[in-house]
């Protein structure tokens, strides 16, 4: 018989992955299975293992919900084979996230648990709306109401003239509800000029802020469309904050929706600088960065480095796909001791430089050409020079340099293919809603593929605004029939 495993009731946050606790994420990493409810940030599930089991229970669009019953049932039967199980709940457990139930229920059948509080929507949301719970100037307490009471009550438990009294009052979840409510804060005599904030799906880049008063907000709801569930109300004083500590909402890409094609490896620091700024990001990687089909040449290369004058390093994949060889073969940095290395841009040779090696040659412009300008400038002739890169790349580089004198190998070190198409019809609908305001490109080949999954693009006239990283992308981009509004000084991410 298997030893029985243990739960951990772990709160998410509200949103902003950010906001997740260190020992959430701890706990995600090792769980062998994750429950997770429709309020959780999906992004955090990279989190798991490869091997991790990966249950929805949240309510999906035109299913039945899993009652808490079931939900309760499941997490003791996956314990009961000895798993160790995430239990990820929105905000925090134990905050109108049912945690005490399904607590009792493990308690009830001897499960072991254990509870992970995480940042409640509670305080959280207003703070990204700009609006703060309590304030010297206005009031020093705050209440917290449910838009979700237990639904086999008679008759909703809440104490409306006590609420009246109080400063600031939350509802969560109460975009439903939102007229029953402020019509029961006016019968308990609150002023139906009391600032109101509603806030949807806080923390999140899609944020949306709207505010008017008790008397007026059900019919600004109305004329609002954006503002759907999930939602929070924030009725007092304290609104009027939001005027002046607006913070999130401000920042430069807040609102817009970026689309990264960058591979979904390398995705992940680029989307998090645009969120940082505000920006709502998809990820739509169109390549994927894979081993070449045979290794024979990179080994060959490898197994007789010493031979060669200078190893020229493309891209970071380039850095990443040789080294990962060169430790596959049992040889090591060492064995480079011999050659002078360049790479083609800041990134690159960072990547190089994390090995232990020093670069020698980092063109001002991150591009073949301004590596070519630098190597007229040295005596190369009868030079032995190695190149690892991608399958297909601009041959400029190793032309030019044969022209020099040198000895050129170029060698496959890796190739880009284009991913599944899993994704490709989410992005033509929010490409013909026109909900998205930008296209970032890393590369050609992202730029290219993007094109050939979108067939139809041409005959779109509101076009979002395309960035390049850089001239020879933007001119893959220009040669596709479109043009780059955004390409930098600087050809890096």
């Amino acid at each position: 018989m298997s030893k029985t495993g243990i739960v951990y009731l772990i709160g998410a946050g509200p949103g902003d992955r950010g906001l997740l606790t260190i020992k959430g994420k701890e706990l995600l990493q090792k769980a062998d299975v994750i429950v997770y409810d429709y309020l959780v940030n999906a992004d955090l599930l990279e989190y798991a293992k490869d091997s991790a089991e990966i249950l929805y229970v949240g309510k999906k669009a035109g299913q039945k919900e899993m009652t808490q019953g079931s939900i309760n049932s499941l997490l003791v039967r996956k314990a009961k084979s000895g798993n160790i199980v995430a239990r990820l709940k929105g905000g925090d457990p134990f905050t109108f996230g049912r945690g005490g139930e399904e607590a009792e229920a493990l308690q009830a059948k001897q499960i072991p648990f254990e509870i992970v509080p995480g940042v409640s929507s509670v305080s959280a949301v207003p703070a990204y709306g700009g609006i703060s719970l309590t304030h010297r100037d206005f009031t020093s307490s705050f209440a917290v109401v449910t838009g979700h009471e237990d639904p086999s009550k008679e008759k909703p438990n809440i104490p409306w003239d006590a609420l009246s009294q109080i400063g600031t009052v939350v509802f969560l979840m109460g975009v439903n509800k939102l007229k029953e409510n402020m019509t029961e804060l006016l019968k308990a005599g609150k002023s139906p000029k009391t600032p109101v904030a509603i806030i949807t799906w806080g923390t999140y880049p899609q944020q949306r802020t709207l505010t008017g008063t008790i008397e007026n907000i059900s019919d600004l709801v109305k004329e609002h469309k954006e503002i759907t569930s999930p939602g929070i109300v924030v009725v007092g004083e304290v609104v009027k904050l939001r005027e002046v500590i607006n913070w999130y909402e401000s920042k430069p890409l807040f609102g817009k929706t970026v689309i990264v094609t960058r591979p979904k490896s390398q995705a992940h620091e680029f989307v998090k600088l645009l969120e940082e700024q505000g920006a709502y990001v998809i990820a739509f990687p169109t390549i994927e960065i894979a081993p070449p089909g045979s290794y024979k040449a990179l080994d060959k290369a490898i197994n007789s480095i010493e031979q060669y004058n200078w190893i020229v390093f493309t891209s970071v994949n380039g850095v990443k796909s040789f080294f990962e060889r060169l430790k596959k073969l049992d040889k090591d940095v060492r064995e480079l001791h011999r050659a002078k290395i360049a790479a083609i841009g800041e990134v690159t040779a960072q990547e190089i430089e994390n090995m232990g090696i020093k670069v020698d040659i980092v063109p001002n412009d991150f591009k073949a050409e301004g590596l070519i300008r630098i190597f007229k400038k040295k005596e190369i002739r009868d030079c032995k020079i190695l190149i690892p890169r991608a399958k297909v790349a601009r041959d400029i580089l190793p032309e030019s340099l044969v022209k020099m004198g040198a000895k050129v190998d170029v060698v496959t070190a890796y190739i880009t293919k284009q991913p599944g198409k899993a994704k490709t019809k989410n992005i033509i609908k929010l490409l013909g809603e026109d909900k998205i305001d930008m296209i970032t490109f890393t590369s050609s080949s992202t730029a290219r593929n993007f094109f050939d999954l979108m067939p139809n693009f041409k005959q779109k006239k509101n076009r979002p605004l395309f960035a390049s990283i850089g001239p020879i992308t933007a001119k893959t981009v220009r040669d596709s029939g479109y043009k780059s509004t955004i390409v930098p000084k600087q050809y890096t991410v």
